[in-house]
C-alpha cells in the first residue's frame, strides 16, 4: 500500500492522505471514519450505474460497518452529464436525504462523478466535506487530487467550478480491470502530460512501464502499477502544495498552471462533439501533440523532444479520428476556454520534456496556430491510415 500525503492551506483542514492499494475499497468505511468529523452520521455516495453496480454494495457496506447511515444517488455516465442541470438534482436529493452541514458525501467513479460529486459539496449548505474514491485512471493519478471541482457549461468545461479538497482519497487499483481500453488509454495520456509538463524522471519512467506492459501484466504487477500511480499523484501534490489556488501572476514551471498542458485543445475539441467522441484524456493527447507543434514551430522545443512526445502518447493507445474536425469551429472554442486573461489565451507550451513554459497567446500568429493545429490532429490517425486501418 501507498500513501502520499497533500498539503494544503484552507481554513477547514492543514492536509488530506491518498492511500494507493490493491483491494483498498474494503477499507472506506475505516478511512472515512477516520478523515471524517465525529459528528457524521449520513454519507451520499455519488456514482453511476455502471460503476456502482460493480462497487457500489461494496462500498456501502464497508461505511455502514463503521456505522453511517447510507444512501446513493446516480448520474448519466459520460462528460456531457457534468452540467448544471444534473447538479441541480443532486443538490435536491441532499436536501430530502437530510444531509446537513455535518455529514458528507462520497464521490465513487471516475473524473466526470467526482468533478460533479466535489462542487455539488462545495456548494450544499455553504460546504460540506466529500471523499474522493476514483475507479478510473485518469481520476486516480489527476482528477482526485488537488480540489478543482466543476460542471460544464454550453460555453464551454469547467467553467462553473470551486476549489473543494476532498477529505481523504481512496484509491482502489483493482477497479482498474474493470475498464475498456480507451479508458485506459485516457488515464496514460493523462500521466504522460504530468511528466511532460514538469517531471521528466516520470515521463521516462510511464513511457518505461507501458513499454514493457501490457495492461494484464501491469495489472497482475500490482505494486509497480501501485508505485507509479502513487509517484503520479506525488508529483500532482508537489505542485498543487506550491500553488494551490492556480495564481494568475504565476508564470513559472513549477505553477499549477503547467498542469493544463494539453488542455486548451483539448477543451476545444471535447466541446464541438459535445462530449461525444473523445475521452478527456484521449483529447489530451492530441491537445500535447498541437502544444507540441506550437512548441517546435516557436523555436522552443527541439525537433527530436517533439518526437519523444509523439511516441509517449502512440505508447498511450489509439485515439479516435480528429483530423476530420473543422480548424475555425476548434479555434472559435478556443476562444472561450478558462484561461483567458485579459483578453489573452495562454498557452502551457515546452522548452523540453519536463519543463514547460506559459506563453501569452499574442506571441503565436494565426497561420503559425492553424499549422500546428493541422499537424498534431493527423498525427496518430496518419499512422493508423499506414498500418492499413479504416
Amino acid at each position: 500500500m501507498q500513501r502520499v500525503r497533500v498539503r494544503v492551506s484552507t481554513a477547514r483542514q492543514e492536509a488530506y492522505e491518498i492511500i494507493i492499494g490493491a483491494g483498498t475499497l474494503a477499507r472506506l468505511g475505516d478511512v472515512a471514519r477516520r478523515s471524517l468529523s465525529p459528528h457524521v452520521r449520513r454519507l451520499v455516495i455519488v456514482s453511476n450505474q455502471k460503476v456502482f453496480s460493480l462497487y457500489g454494495e461494496r462500498a456501502a457496506q464497508s461505511l455502514r460497518e463503521e456505522g453511517f447511515s447510507i444512501a446513493h444517488w446516480l448520474m448519466g455516465d459520460g462528460e456531457r452529464y457534468k452540467t448544471a442541470a444534473t447538479l441541480t438534482r443532486l443538490l435536491a436529493f441532499f436536501s430530502e436525504s437530510g444531509l446537513e452541514r455535518s455529514d458528507a458525501v462520497v464521490a465513487l467513479g471516475g473524473g466526470v462523478v467526482g468533478d460533479l460529486a466535489g462542487f455539488a459539496a462545495a456548494v450544499y449548505l455553504r460546504g460540506i466535506a466529500f471523499l474522493q474514491v476514483p475507479t478510473t485512471l485518469l481520476a486516480q493519478v489527476d482528477a482526485s487530487v488537488g480540489g478543482k471541482v466543476a460542471v460544464n457549461t454550453s460555453a464551454g468545461k469547467n467553467l462553473i467550478g470551486a476549489f473543494h479538497h476532498p477529505r481523504a482519497v481512496l484509491i482502489d487499483t483493482n477497479t482498474l480491470q474493470s475498464l475498456p481500453p480507451r479508458e485506459m488509454t485516457a488515464g496514460w495520456c493523462e500521466s504522460i502530460k504530468q511528466g511532460a509538463a514538469g517531471d521528466r524522471h516520470l515521463f521516462d519512467g510511464t513511457c518505461s512501464f507501458l513499454r514493457h506492459h501490457t495492461l494484464d501484466t501491469a495489472l497482475a504487477r500490482k505494486q509497480g502499477l501501485e508505485r507509479l500511480i502513487a509517484a503520479q499523484v506525488a508529483f500532482k501534490a508537489s505542485i498543487v502544495a506550491g500553488d494551490e489556488r492556480e495564481e494568475l501572476t504565476r508564470n513559472d514551471h513549477r505553477s499549477r498552471r503547467i498542469l493544463n498542458f494539453g488542455h486548451t485543445i483539448a477543451h476545444a475539441l471535447e466541446s464541438i462533439t459535445r462530449y461525444r467522441r473523445f475521452r478527456h484524456g484521449e483529447a489530451v493527447g492530441y491537445g500535447m501533440l498541437v502544444a507540441g507543434e506550437i512548441s517546435k514551430r516557436l523555436g522552443l522545443l527541439a525537433t527530436s523532444e517533439l518526437e519523444l512526445l509523439r511516441d509517449a502518447v502512440r505508447l498511450c493507445g489509439r485515439l479516435p479520428r480528429a483530423d476530420d474536425l473543422r480548424e475555425d469551429e476548434i479555434l472559435s472554442r478556443i476562444a472561450h476556454d478558462k484561461k483567458m486573461i485579459d483578453g489573452q489565451l495562454n498557452w502551457v507550451l515546452l522548452e523540453r520534456i519536463g519543463r514547460a513554459r506559459i506563453v501569452e497567446g499574442r506571441e503565436i500568429e494565426r497561420r503559425l496556430l492553424r499549422s500546428s493545429l493541422r499537424a498534431g490532429l493527423k498525427n496518430i490517425s496518419e499512422k493508423r491510415k499506414s498500418e492499413g486501418e479504416v
